[in-house]
């Protein structure tokens, strides 16, 4: 046996043990929808984080600056 070989053997011995196999048996003990739904109206009940207002600020402040600058956006949108 090559030592390749030897090697992806080992490899491969590893991955079945550290990750067992999914089978029939690897059911959700629960429906997951209802928790994603609340996860989603909980993010959008949030308010805007400080950083996108930062960014907003900087993007009016260069586009007043640089009113060339405007193209630049409006080729990237």
């Amino acid at each position: 046996m090559k030592p390749e070989d030897r090697d992806y053997q080992e490899i491969k011995r590893t991955l079945q043990q550290v990750f067992p196999p999914i089978g029939e048996a690897a059911e959700l003990r629960r429906d997951l929808w209802p928790a994603m739904l609340r996860r989603f109206h909980e993010r959008q009940s949030r308010i805007v984080p400080w950083y996108d207002w930062a960014l907003a600020a900087a993007l009016v402040t260069l586009a007043a600056l640089f009113p060339r600058i405007a193209l630049l956006f409006a080729f990237h949108l």
